[in-house]
């Protein structure tokens, strides 16, 4: 799954309050005195959400550093009934029926590090640690009596590092929404699917760290305050790179791969019950493509390409901030999977402490 990027808190009542400028020109002593009935000059708020990571928001000011260790869990199950035979009639099958229950346990460890370059850019460095532990059970049904048939893969190392950039495109002087703009990019540095070590019949002795495939993401995000309340919206769109892979694995040479691209959208709200807590709620959704794999029969040369269906990764969000200190911050979120294709809870726990570098 794509683990594409951003993080999201909102605590209205620690806007950051940054004077945008006067509209008019001080002249003289009296007018450097604020006056009774005239309005203050415009200023710009920014409100930072941290309670859902991968959101985005206002940016680091400029000269602060953040750094944010993050601990995730996931856990997806999966149930598949499995025939391999002939199907005379829709109730009259003659070969084997098997059942299988996959449960999959992912745990990352990551340090994220955000540079505010200016007021109204942001750039980040992302870098995880994967391990992954999968159950695979197999019911052979047409044994009599049916037996269960249990195996454990495992696999863990450096994921995908992921650099992005965060540009505020306005400074919002009138008390509208905030748009930001952000690009990210995922490498390839996590052992992927093809590198695996496998059997020869193409069965895997051990699971991957990373997805295999380089993938760009540019996304706009809007933040809209309503004090107490800011309600938030992001919407990108995910582009994997295909890649000539010319492995062989079992029978067959892998060819060229297109992984399918992705459309990623969430929503939501973040409401503050006081100076230092808030928690958030929200759905996110990715529309992921087809993927075409090209497969090479090395004895007759003949090339085929299977496609494999789209899935639709829907999530609800939630989310609890606590503002520790100024400096500090923890962060507990929760997703639970609303669609089939997503899995069923991850759970992420971080901690982002900033300080000041120039």
């Amino acid at each position: 799954m794509h683990e594409m990027t951003k993080r999201v808190i909102i605590l209205p009542s620690l806007l950051t309050m940054m004077v945008a400028g006067s509209s008019y020109a001080q002249t003289s002593d009296d007018q450097n005195m604020e006056q009774v009935g005239q309005p203050p000059p415009a200023q710009e708020k920014q409100p930072e959400i941290q309670a859902i990571p991968d959101i985005g928001g206002v940016l680091t000011p400029q000269g602060r550093f953040v750094l944010e260790p993050e601990f995730q869990y996931s856990h997806s199950s999966v149930n598949r009934l499995t025939f391999r035979g002939v199907e005379i009639l829709s109730t009259l099958l003659i070969g084997a029926l098997n059942a299988e229950d996959v449960d999959r346990d992912t745990w990352t460890t990551s340090l994220t590090g955000r540079l505010g370059v200016t007021n109204r850019l942001e750039l980040e460095l992302k870098v995880p640690y994967v391990y992954r532990e999968d159950t695979v059970t197999t019911t052979i049904a047409e044994v009599e009596p049916s037996f269960d048939q249990s195996r454990s893969l495992s696999g863990d190392g450096l994921g995908d590092i992921e650099v992005a950039a965060h540009y505020q495109l306005n400074r919002n002087l009138d008390g509208g929404p905030f748009y930001v703009g952000n690009l990210r990019y995922k490498s390839t540095t996590g052992k992927s699917p093809f590198e695996i070590d496998r059997t020869d019949d193409g069965i895997e002795r051990e699971l991957a760290t990373g997805s295999g495939f380089h993938s760009i993401e540019p996304s706009l995000t809007i933040l809209f305050p309503s004090d107490p309340a800011i309600y938030f919206a992001n919407i990108g769109y995910l582009i994997n790179l295909k890649k000539d892979v010319n492995e062989r694995i079992g029978e067959f040479v892998i060819g060229e791969v297109d992984p399918g691209d992705a459309i990623r959208m969430s929503f939501g709200m973040a409401y503050a019950i006081n100076q230092k807590s808030s928690f958030t709620i929200g759905y996110k959704n990715d529309f992921i493509g087809e993927t075409d794999t090209e497969f090479t029969d090395p004895d007759t040369g003949i090339k085929t390409t299977q496609t494999a269906e789209s899935l639709n990764v829907g999530s609800m969000l939630l989310g609890w901030s606590y503002q520790i200190d100024p400096d500090v911050a923890l962060s507990l979120n929760l997703e639970f999977g609303v669609t089939e294709d997503a899995p069923d809870t991850t759970l992420t726990l971080r901690a982002p402490f900033g300080f000041d570098v120039f």
